[in-house]
């Protein structure tokens, strides 16, 4: 919202904008914990492995979601139970017989999706090609671009809201607030973000031509298209209490991000911190293995991380690192706060002692496996429950604030850190 237009709104109205902001879900964002990724499978193979795992149920569906299929001729060689024999059959009877041109991979596309929708699990869905782009981008922490981050404001201008380092953009000299007016010789102007990203990204040519406006003067820069690192955690220090605290926001758990959070945790630890404040507000999820990496940094070892319920058999994952650390820490969360997230803050509150600082969170207590198709799109499916280190399910409950608390109406008219009275109920926690 721009700042003109929440001047004009009373006291109550804003105090409701701060609650939408809190609470507000992009269905759209990851949310999701996948367990691992596989890459290669045919459709038919895929067919196979949900046929699977939707009628045969016991022991055998427990092992069908563990094992990886190697790939084979088995759909044309191999002898099948007569309910894939079926599905195949009425797939090569339409494609064969039915009165019109069909597209035969659109027509295995619709027959995963309806399995899929089946299940009537909103976590288990297909994504086609350009859904999984835009999903490993996430995921994996990297995308093909320039490095910048585009807002579009309500007037429906775009502008770079982040320039990433080391990226041709930073080089460049492209500046946060520069207003894009054309991609190549196109002006963009009336053009979505969504738009305007998807000419920079997939321009045939290696070098894309963009121009700016910055202090009312068009800029003309050629940016070269490389592979970009997302940056996903950022970190800064506050004195509080005489006590010098860290603070380390974790904007998604991708393959890339431990790394990442590893190198500026020691950052931290070299200015000597008395404390720790980890901002997951907003952090939708990613990689199982990433928020195991990252909360094995702190516990003790052979303390439980978490719990997978697998069909009713739990195992409990425990650090089983070297690594701990002893100072106080708290987890600033909120509504957007799921998956992976939640598993880092029930897993440092429980099995370490970290307070909880904000709103409940999300609720999302599954965890999901993916699978990549030869022909670029993905199948995810549900595989397993996680519960918390205490064996709390906390799917479509979240987990509950050691100290709830609303962001000051002041914040959402200027978003600085003495605003943001999450953060400085954290800092004062911390630093006690």
């Amino acid at each position: 919202m721009a700042k003109k237009k929440i001047d004009s709104l009373n006291e109550e109205e804003i105090k409701e904008e701060v609650h939408d902001k809190e609470e507000k879900i992009d269905e759209e964002n990851v949310r999701e914990i996948i367990v691992e990724k596989k890459v290669g499978f045919n459709f038919l193979e895929v067919i196979l492995i949900m046929i699977i795992t939707l009628v045969i149920g016991g022991f055998l569906g427990t092992v069908v979601t563990r094992f990886t299929i190697k790939k084979t001729s088995c759909v044309k060689n191999e002898v099948v139970n007569d309910q894939y024999k079926e599905f195949i059959n009425t797939y090569n009877d339409i494609k064969k017989n039915y009165y019109e041109e069909i597209d035969e991979d659109a027509l295995l596309d619709a027959g995963i999706k309806g399995m899929l929708d089946f299940l009537g699990d909103k976590y288990s869905v297909y994504m086609d090609k350009e859904e999984t782009e835009t999903f490993n981008e996430e995921v994996e922490g990297k995308y093909e671009g320039v490095g910048v981050e585009i807002i579009q404001n309500e007037e429906g201008i775009v502008s770079i809201h982040r320039v990433f380092e080391n990226s041709p953009a930073k080089k460049a000299g492209l500046l946060v607030g520069d207003i894009i007016k054309m991609v190549g010789d196109t002006d963009v102007s009336g053009k979505t973000s969504a738009e305007i990203s998807d000419m920079i990204r997939k321009s045939k040519e290696v070098s894309v031509h963009i121009t700016v406006l910055r202090d009312n003067k068009e800029i003309s820069f050629d940016l070269e298209r490389k592979s970009i690192d997302i940056e996903s955690v950022q970190i800064k220090t506050f004195e509080k209490n005489g006590k010098k605290i860290g603070y380390i926001q974790l904007s998604v758990f991708a393959s890339n991000t431990t790394k990442q959070f590893k190198d500026k945790l020691k950052e931290l630890e070299k200015e000597n911190i008395d404390g720790l404040v980890i901002d997951v507000r907003g952090n939708s999820g990613g990689y199982l293995t990433c928020v195991t990496d990252i909360a094995s940094m702190f516990l003790e070892r052979g303390k439980i991380i978490y719990q997978l319920d697998t069909k009713g058999i739990v195992e409990q994952i425990r650090d089983e690192s070297k690594e701990k650390r002893t100072y106080p820490i708290a987890v600033l969360v909120d509504g957007s706060s799921a998956s992976a997230s939640e598993i880092l803050a029930g897993a440092l509150h429980e099995s370490y002692g970290a307070y909880l600082v904000g709103h409940s969170t999300y609720g999302k207590g599954t965890v999901q496996r993916a699978y990549t198709l030869e022909s670029g799109a993905t199948v995810k499916y549900t595989i397993q429950k996680w519960l918390t280190p205490d064996g709390n399910w906390i799917n479509e409950k979240g987990l509950t604030p050691t100290h709830p608390v609303d962001l000051d109406v002041k914040y959402l008219v200027d978003p600085i850190d003495e605003n943001d009275s999450q953060l400085q109920t954290a800092l004062e926690e911390v630093s006690k």
